[in-house]
């Protein structure tokens, strides 16, 4: 029974004010008076408005669905213009009579039918849900403030969490523990309890013992009840200013809204900003009667679809004509590519693989309930200093979506989901992390290698079948994240070591590899002449950077490949045709001989397996190219592109750092096999040295430092040797 009486109000009915009960009266009869004319409006409204001549769609959606009604205020404004004002002033104190209008209503609109002694009777109505819907700009978080307490506000946002479902008690009956005389209290609507009286007013006869004070006992099985859920609702990740830490609201669902919502999905909802005093107030609070916090208690709710998750959903006719005869040029793919990070130089292939990455392919529902994914995922692995995290920032300023994070910053639980015990009703709830959040955008992780494995793995779901289930402290759940996953990383030894295979280089699981659709390593290459234009590119970029300081707001170039990118993702949903159907079958088909070719001259598997997952990357990477000229169609032209893109990525990565093993001189195989020899005479069964050390020890024998390590890495490839603290130490295990 806990629950009802908190933040209750108690009080006596003292007979206060008693000459200026004549003037409380009037008033109050005049108060009726209109609360009667707005109930008769708002059954008007409901009966009699009309979108077009004779289509009345409130009685027709009311009869169709008695539980609940959706009012569009514009409606209403058009109607009568004082409605809406008078609902957004005091909404508890009308919605409450435009419910009991619709009620009404729908009891007038239904025929009589036969009781059980076969009269006709009235049809028994239930209550009608009134919600609320609006083409208003909602308010951001921050700006509700006490002026807008008891007012009708509307946010937008992301769910983090979803309680349970508890009962709500409506009308709460109470029963006398001296004299049984039944009661019932109206219990206030959102998270306020009910106001139970002080006293009992019966009047008791004489020599009966008179009631004493506070002496009802609430019956629960004769209390009326609905449903009620509580979900916290937090900005939207692109609203947050920089450095702050997202705010997030209490809202309160009851009804037909109840469990309608999973956390991670974006809502705008219509709410009346409401205050209730919290059950489980610090110590330091406890004194603070008049302290509340605030809750807003959902009256209309919307889900926001990917595409209109940020800016206006709509397009005008200008921009769509624009962005058509756009996508009309020849030179479209070009001009999309120079758009992308315009500030780093070279790159080109990177840029194109991005500007897939940003445009996705179509993603796919087969018949037996199968997804199939459209998102592009891409990694781009090298040097230190080949602007890596640059393209990471810029995706994350140009997608529609977009979340950054840091490998080494990153756990599991944060990537994915976590479940969290509420401090007050001690329960637990699900809170969604980045891969939910960009749900329908892209998900930036930068230093992926630092990531610890176990929290790797944890994302090998999100980045393949888009779900993220989770099975802990008793919830069972499937979340959706359809992102895609830009990430960078750097080899294990910090630089790309053109000595060592691309096993050694590449130090990530095949398993995660796999997943990814594209595959770049980035390498710092020392060339006088391309060293020259770099640099005065990054001058020329500083230099010209200071005029740029003055408008901080994104640029107007940048806005408008993001509401290009958003157009072509809305619109169009391409497919292959059927010459590149066959073109792709012929190709994928040579690249797998060849790639079984390699492995069996160099006797070793590829680094990066070249699969069916590949298979469909070409296929995403054709249709993304496809997408970016607004075609519906990827033809041959798009798939020759994406065979390229791949084969500059992905096949250069799996080929780079294995031919040193084929074309090995007798001298150099000798040099090798004697080193080899003086490692195991240096090194028992067991044993360990630092590696700096032996390549010093053997190079001052006189041998060369670089087959030393080919000797190295050849025992490690043999597993007689096996390396230890990041590759420092070497152990013999053979």
């Amino acid at each position: 029974m806990s629950g009802w009486d908190e933040g209750a109000v108690y009080y006596s009915n003292q007979a206060q004010f008693t000459e200026a009960s004549s003037e409380a009266e009037a008033a109050t009869a005049s108060a009726t008076a209109s609360r009667h004319s707005v109930l008769l409006k708002f059954k008007e409204f409901i009966r009699n408005f009309e979108k077009e001549k004779n289509v009345f769609p409130y009685r027709e959606s009311l009869v169709n669905n008695p539980k609940f009604l959706v009012i569009h205020l514009e409606d209403l404004l058009s109607f009568d213009s004082d409605l809406p004002s008078i609902l957004r002033s005091s909404p508890s104190d009308y919605l409450p009579l435009f419910e009991t209008a619709a009620a009404e209503v729908l009891a007038g609109l239904k025929m009589k039918v036969a009781g059980d002694s076969g009269e006709m009777v009235e049809p028994q109505t239930g209550e009608v849900q009134i919600l609320l819907t609006s083409k208003e700009d909602s308010v951001s978080m921050r700006l509700l403030g006490a002026q807008y307490i008891s007012k009708l506000v509307k946010i937008s946002g992301i769910t983090i969490a979803a309680s349970r479902v508890k009962a709500k008690a409506t009308y709460v009956q109470l029963i006398c523990k001296n004299c049984k005389s039944p009661r019932t209290v109206p219990c206030r609507p959102g998270l306020g309890g009910a106001i139970v009286p002080r006293s009992c007013d019966h009047v008791p006869q004489p020599g009966e013992e008179p009631c004493p004070i506070d002496p009802w006992i609430v019956v629960p099985d004769r209390s009326k009840y609905v449903d009620q859920q509580t979900l916290k609702l937090q900005e939207n990740p692109e609203d947050v200013p920089t450095g702050e830490l997202p705010r997030n609201m209490l809202l309160s669902v009851d009804r037909h809204l109840v469990q309608t919502i999973v956390p991670g999905t974006r809502l705008t909802i219509m709410g009346i900003y409401s205050i209730f005093q919290a059950a489980n107030t610090s110590t330091s609070h406890k004194g603070a009667v008049a302290v509340r916090q605030p809750y807003i208690r959902v009256v209309g709710m919307e889900e926001t679809n990917e595409a209109s998750s940020r800016g206006p959903a709509t397009f005008t006719q200008e921009e769509v004509e624009e962005f058509k005869k756009f996508a009309s040029n020849q030179d479209t793919y070009k001009v999309i590519c120079s758009k992308v990070a315009p500030s780093i130089f070279g790159h080109d292939d990177v840029k194109k693989a991005i500007a897939c990455l940003l445009f996705g392919g179509a993603r796919k529902n087969l018949p037996d309930g199968v997804k199939l994914r459209g998102d592009i995922n891409v990694l781009l692995l090298g040097d230190p200093s080949t602007a890596k995290s640059q393209f990471l920032k810029f995706v994350e300023k140009t997608a529609p979506i977009a979340v950054y994070t840091s490998g080494k910053g990153s756990s599991a639980a944060g990537l994915t989901a976590s479940v969290i015990r509420d401090s007050s009703s001690r329960e637990f709830y699900l809170e969604g992390g980045a891969m939910v959040l960009a749900d329908g955008g892209v998900v930036c992780i930068d230093e992926f290698d630092k990531m610890r494995p176990e929290d790797r793995v944890a994302i090998h779901e999100a980045m393949e079948q888009q779900t993220i289930s989770i099975a802990k402290a008793g919830i069972t759940t499937v979340l959706n994240s359809r992102t895609s996953v830009l990430a960078a990383a750097n080899p294990p030894s910090g630089r790309y070591d053109d000595l060592k295979t691309a096993q050694d280089n590449i130090d990530l699981q095949t398993t995660i590899l796999s997943r990814f659709d594209l595959i770049f390593i980035v390498k710092d290459i020392r060339m006088y002449e391309q060293d020259k234009i770099i640099a005065s590119h990054i001058i020329k970029v500083h230099a010209s950077a200071q005029t740029a300081s003055a408008d901080n707001g994104p640029s107007k170039e940048e806005n408008w490949l993001k509401r290009y990118i958003q157009y072509c993702r809305t619109v169009c949903h391409p497919r292959l045709s059927e010459a590149a159907c066959a073109k792709l079958q012929s190709d994928y088909v040579d690249i797998r001989r060849g790639m079984r070719q390699q492995a069996n001259e160099t006797g070793e598997a590829a680094p990066i397996p070249i699969t069916v997952r590949q298979l469909e990357a070409i296929i995403r990477l054709s249709e993304a190219l496809a997408k970016m000229k607004l075609s519906h169609v990827a033809t041959e032209g798009d798939v020759a592109e994406a065979l390229r893109l791949f084969k500059v990525a992905t096949m250069d990565a799996a080929r780079s750092g294995i031919n040193q093993h084929i074309n090995i001189t007798p001298d150099m195989a000798n040099d090798i096999k004697q080193a080899e020899n003086q490692i195991k005479r240096r090194l028992g069964i067991g044993n360990r040295i630092s590696e700096r050390r032996l390549m010093d020890d053997l190079t001052r024998m006189g041998m060369n430092e670089s087959m030393v390590r080919r000797a190295i890495l050849i025992m490690h490839q043999r597993g007689e040797v096996e390396y230890q603290r990041e590759r420092h130490i070497i152990v013999r295990k053979i």
